[in-house]
């Protein structure tokens, strides 16, 4: 008898402490999300309702909406900025998802060399933006780059730079940047197309469809999760495209390739007007936020495809 009391099993703990034992593990996480994420948000709102720039202290205080105000009614910059980041945006994310999507259903087929070719489209995602950039800032040199070698073959003139010319500095950025995004989507979307089964492509060959009809009644509907998810994540991040924009025209010629997120950078960075730029930075948020709900609205992401 003695024996089996001393072998025997602790009592279980309360039933209280056991439903408090994953608040308790998550709490670390939390606490660091918190300061993480939560402080500079409500840091920057602080900030967005004050007159705040260090080099002139004597005119720092309270502004209330001033800042705001200014934004939308004073500020034919703010207005040039928004437009060019919304098309920046748009015409971005629609090319990389068309060249994605076709570089996807290529890697997707069995052919000889397969592994090496889906290393060479995924291999520029793998490239840090900012050497991404210095590559094309090489690339675009106007003496060392791809302008002088059109030159040598007749195309163009010696000396051209595409990155200071008001009518193709648009296209250049644009062709830059695609290098670096397409394989974000080309990497979602072969990840997806690998789980749809291949019992609905053979019911359809018997059915006598064709490979057009395979790819919109069976694959797009399959992919329309992967392609609402790629494209909301790659607009939020093109919006907020700051790096190589900077590093390949830093805003220019004449501000022609200056976002927003740009000149909110050069307001607080070589201006020093840290609360314009935090009320700047609400206003992006705020935009951000809305277009988000509407697109997963109105694409119904989640979702039952019919």
């Amino acid at each position: 008898m003695a024996q089996a009391a001393a072998v025997a099993k602790p009592p279980a703990p309360p039933r209280r402490s056991r439903a408090s034992l994953p608040y308790l593990l998550i709490t670390p996480a939390a606490l660091l999300m918190l300061g993480f994420i939560a402080y500079p948000v409500v840091s920057v709102f602080s900030y967005s309702l004050q007159h705040y720039n260090p080099t002139k202290p004597w005119r720092n205080g309270f502004a209330g909406i001033d800042n705001f105000v200014h934004a939308f009614t004073e500020d034919p910059l703010f207005w040039d900025t928004l437009v060019f980041s919304a098309q920046w945006v748009v015409v971005e994310v629609g090319l990389q998802l068309l060249f994605g999507l076709a570089l996807a259903l290529i890697v997707n087929q069995t052919f000889v060399g397969r592994a090496l070719g889906r290393a060479l489209v995924f291999s520029p995602w793998a490239v840090s933006g900012v050497l991404t950039s210095a590559i094309w800032v090489l690339l675009y040199n106007s003496q060392t780059g791809i302008t002088r070698y059109l030159a040598d073959i007749g195309i163009g003139e010696y000396g051209t730079s595409w990155l200071s010319d008001t009518s193709t500095v648009f296209s250049a950025a644009v062709v830059a940047d695609l290098w670096r995004g397409v394989p974000f989507f080309a990497i979602l979307i072969l990840a997806d197309l690998q789980s749809i089964p291949k019992d609905l492509y053979e019911a359809a060959e018997v059915d006598g469809a064709s490979r057009v009809r395979q790819f919109f009644h069976i694959t797009l509907p399959h992919l329309k999760d992967a392609i609402i998810l790629s494209t909301l994540l790659r607009a939020v991040w093109e919006f907020n495209n700051v790096d190589l924009l900077y590093t390949l025209t830093g805003g220019g010629p004449a501000g022609e390739t200056t976002t927003l997120p740009l000149y909110i950078a050069n307001t607080s960075v070589d201006a020093h007007n840290f609360g314009y730029a935090s009320a700047l930075t609400t206003v992006a948020f705020v935009i951000l936020l809305f277009c988000s709900m509407v697109h997963l609205r109105l694409s119904k992401f989640g979702g039952e495809s019919k």
